[in-house]
């Protein structure tokens, strides 16, 4: 295992990170997602550690904390030498203050994480999701006092606009507060459209990325029809984010099969190692519902990819050009 820089700061993550969404739950939606008990959740992490992975990734919204809590439960005792990722903004409760982005919310959702994690600060802290009620400026000085309180280590955001997340770490540049050093994004082979916006401000900003959905929730296994009819077991097949353009998704599949074939790999261990290429990518955020699943993923840090490879799937999935990206490609520096 290899691990990189996060953003600026001076911590070192692995290459990738260890998801925990399938950690717990009841009902349907989180049956469909893995609602695995304690048992099956300790296995993966202890292969996980086994393996050099270095981060765990959490929400309070996963399973309704029981994430976090059998997170906590299964790592205590070797704290110290990891990195403990977690999100806050999705309802934690039924009260009109229980979820969003205020100083009210945070404060309470940080505490609440805190106790179910079992520890005394958060390496990394993460807001889930927009808010569109509370002002950035007053999410920042809650993150930021957060940190200064000794409670969060670093801060991050996730699936924000490329517009939010620089009027964030402007608000905060302007009172010499924290600002954000990585963003959790959804990004893949087949979903490029951070490439656009986001992307070129992380590189600008020094920003770090965590890569969730590497595998679009398993349709770059290889293993879905055609149609995109996904396996009964997958993920995809009760919980989908957005809808997957099916020629692009087959013709990403058809472009990387042979390559998989080639490396005596399989097709989700080549989508990850192009992942891995990527300049910008920090860490990939995997998850799992089987050990096995974990195996497979965790063999893509060994698969090198040619020029050629990169090329092939490239040339593949790239996005179409777009104003004003397309002008500025051609004249900026003119």
């Amino acid at each position: 295992m290899r691990y990189r820089q996060l953003g600026r700061t001076g911590l070192r993550i692995s290459e990738l990170s260890l998801g925990t969404m399938t950690f717990g739950g009841s009902g349907p939606f989180w049956q469909g997602i893995g609602a695995l008990d304690e048992p099956a959740a300790a296995a993966l992490v202890s292969r996980a550690l086994e393996a050099g992975i270095n981060c765990f990734d959490t929400a309070d919204g996963y399973a309704d904390g029981d994430s976090e809590r059998m997170l906590g439960r299964i790592l205590a005792g070797r704290r110290a030498e990891l990195v403990i990722a977690t999100k806050a903004a999705f309802p934690t409760g039924p009260g009109p203050n229980q979820r969003g982005l205020s100083r009210v919310h945070l404060f309470q959702a940080a505490e609440a994480s805190l106790r179910r994690l079992g520890t005394d600060y958060i390496d990394l802290y993460q807001i889930h999701t927009p808010d569109r009620l509370t002002p950035l400026e007053e999410t920042m000085r809650a993150l930021d006092d957060l940190v200064r309180s000794g409670k969060v280590r670093y801060l991050g955001v996730s699936n924000h606009a490329a517009w939010q997340i620089m009027k964030a770490n402007g608000s905060a540049a302007v009172r010499d507060g924290v600002r954000f050093e990585s963003a959790q994004m959804l990004y893949n082979v087949v979903q490029r459209d951070l490439e656009r916006e986001v992307v070129p401000l992380l590189r600008d900003q020094g920003m770090g990325l965590l890569v969730w959905s590497p595998l679009a929730s398993g349709a770059l296994t290889g293993k879905f029809s055609r149609a995109g009819v996904a396996p009964a077991d997958s993920r995809r097949a009760t919980f989908e984010i957005d809808q997957l353009d099916l020629s692009r998704l087959n013709r990403c599949i058809d472009a990387v099969t042979p390559i998989a074939q080639r490396l005596e790999a399989s097709v989700a261990q080549v989508m990850l190692a192009w992942l891995l290429s990527r300049e910008v990518v920090t860490s990939v955020i995997i998850g799992a519902k089987k050990t096995s699943q974990l195996e497979d993923n965790l063999k893509s840090v060994d698969v090198l990819l040619t020029s050629a490879d990169l090329a092939a799937i490239d040339d593949t999935s790239a996005l179409p050009s777009e104003y004003p990206g397309s002008y500025i490609a051609k004249f900026a520096g003119v």
